[in-house]
Order: C-alpha cells, then sequence, then structure tokens
C-alpha cells in the first residue's frame, strides 16, 4: 500500500502495545496523538482485549491524558457480540467487558451447564473448574467463539499469555474449531467500517493481526516496535509498509516529512 497516506481521515490504533502497556501509556504518545489531531486526522481505538468496560477502556484514556469518548473505542467483545443471536444462552469465559457488549443481545448468563454460546476472552479468572465448563458446553453442541486469537499480551513486564492461550485450550478439550470475533477478522472489520468509512491507516505492534487486519480493510499497515514485535527478529509477515520504533516517531516522522518515512 502507498505510504504515507493521505492527510485526513482516521488512523485505526491498536492500544495494547501501541498507546499503553497495561494502561501505562507508553512515552510521547499522548503528546503524538494530539499533534494528529491538530492537524485535522482522526483517531479510532480498536483492541482485541475485551476485558474492560468501554468505560474503562475512555477512563484509562482520558487518564493517560488522551481525549476519548465511547465512539472513539472498538473491542473485540463489541465484535462479538454481533455474532451472538438475541436470546442466546451464553457461557462466557471472560470478563466484565463481554458481558456489558452481550447485555443488549438479552442473552443469559450462566456459568455452567448447557449454552447456546461459549465466548472466551482475556481473564484472569481461568481455572481448571471453568476451562472444564466451557469444554463441556461446546460438547453439547454449543457454538465456540473468542474473541480474539492472540497468544500474548504484552505487559512493562514482558509477554503475558493472552485470550488466544485460553481459546486454544478450551478448543483443545472440546475438539472443536472455534470461530473468532476480533482483528484479523470480519466481525470486527464490519464494526470498524460501521464506525468509519474514512480509514487510512492500521497502526499496530501484532502483524498476524493488525496486519492483516490492515489488508482486510485494503488501507496501509504501520509496525511500531513497542509491543509484541521487537527490533532484529525475523523478518514480519505480513510485511509492514511502514516501521517505527514506536507511535510517537511515527507521527513526528509523518507530520514532519512524510516523504522521509522508509518504506520496508
Amino acid at each position: 500500500m502507498p505510504w504515507p497516506p493521505d492527510r485526513n481521515g482516521t488512523w485505526v490504533l491498536d492500544l495494547d502495545g501501541v498507546v499503553w502497556l497495561a494502561g501505562e501509556a507508553i512515552d510521547g504518545v499522548p503528546h503524538a496523538l494530539a499533534a494528529l489531531r491538530r492537524a485535522g486526522i482522526a483517531t479510532l481505538f480498536v483492541t482485541n482485549n475485551s476485558s474492560p468496560t468501554v468505560a474503562e477502556l475512555v477512563d484509562r484514556l482520558q487518564r493517560a491524558g488522551i481525549a476519548a469518548g465511547p465512539e472513539d473505542v472498538v473491542s473485540s467483545a463489541q465484535a462479538v457480540a454481533t455474532m451472538v443471536e438475541k436470546g442466546s444462552t451464553v457461557l462466557a469465559l471472560a470478563d466484565e467487558g463481554v458481558s456489558e457488549a452481550l447485555g443488549p443481545r438479552d442473552v443469559t448468563l450462566v456459568d455452567e451447564g448447557p449454552a447456546d454460546v461459549v465466548v472466551v476472552g482475556w481473564t484472569h479468572r481461568f481455572d481448571f473448574d471453568r476451562l472444564a465448563a466451557a469444554a463441556t458446553a461446546v460438547r453439547g453442541g454449543a457454538r465456540l467463539i473468542g474473541t480474539n486469537e492472540d497468544p500474548t499480551h504484552p505487559t512493562p513486564n514482558g509477554l503475558m499469555p493472552g485470550a488466544g492461550s485460553l481459546l486454544v485450550a478450551v478448543a483443545a478439550a472440546a475438539g472443536v474449531e472455534p470461530v473468532v470475533a476480533g482483528k484479523p477478522h470480519r466481525p470486527m472489520a464490519g464494526l470498524v467500517a460501521g464506525r468509519r468509512s474514512d480509514v487510512r491507516v492500521v497502526v499496530g505492534d501484532r502483524p498476524s493481526t493488525d496486519g492483516v487486519f490492515a489488508d482486510r480493510l485494503s488501507v496501509p499497515f504501520a509496525l511500531v516496535l513497542s509491543g509484541v514485535t521487537e527490533a532484529g527478529g525475523p523478518p514480519p509477515e505480513p510485511r509492514p509498509d511502514v516501521i517505527a520504533a514506536d507511535l510517537a516517531e511515527l507521527v513526528d516522522r509523518f507530520l514532519c516529512s512524510p516523504d522521509a518515512i522508509d518504506e520496508r
């Protein structure tokens, strides 16, 4: 894809590993986002982390010095909700973000027993009993939906298990292939396209997720090395249109001298 993109429209930004690590803003990001907006460029935060509610995500952004409202945030929990029929019985091995998103679907949430759908998202509340309940429900006929398949989650202390690791465990125990809602899959792409029709670039830290998502949206992919992808590793696939150390560097190079940004 051509880089740099037009100086208008919307930048789709991942949160974990791009804007913050475990909710702590990465150096220079608030200033960079403010500079983008002064230049007339809108932002949309699109995260595969289904754990926080929308209000929690907005609060974290605001506490980090980043202006945002509910309309500026899209999560994989919301993508899951588009895949669950109204009135379904749902066993959610996930946190409050998923429960909130499912609320308007008028579902019945259960902890065990028969269910129409099992949803697996990122959660600390994962143990043998919950794994067994989820797998049993799926073997009993429930549809298995994962919020995302990212195997790891970036934090200031390194990579921790992501929702994809939990999803693999449930799928293996149940003997089925799950369907996935979040980036880079169609449910999330549909949400983003419905929220913003002028997406110009996807900025992320994981090529297999954010890069493929950019391809799905037919826009350039900007890879930042502040999350799960480190400098000096194997060549990333799919190939990014541009690589920067972090979002602050990417924005600075884009705004100050777009033609000087190296295409990789």
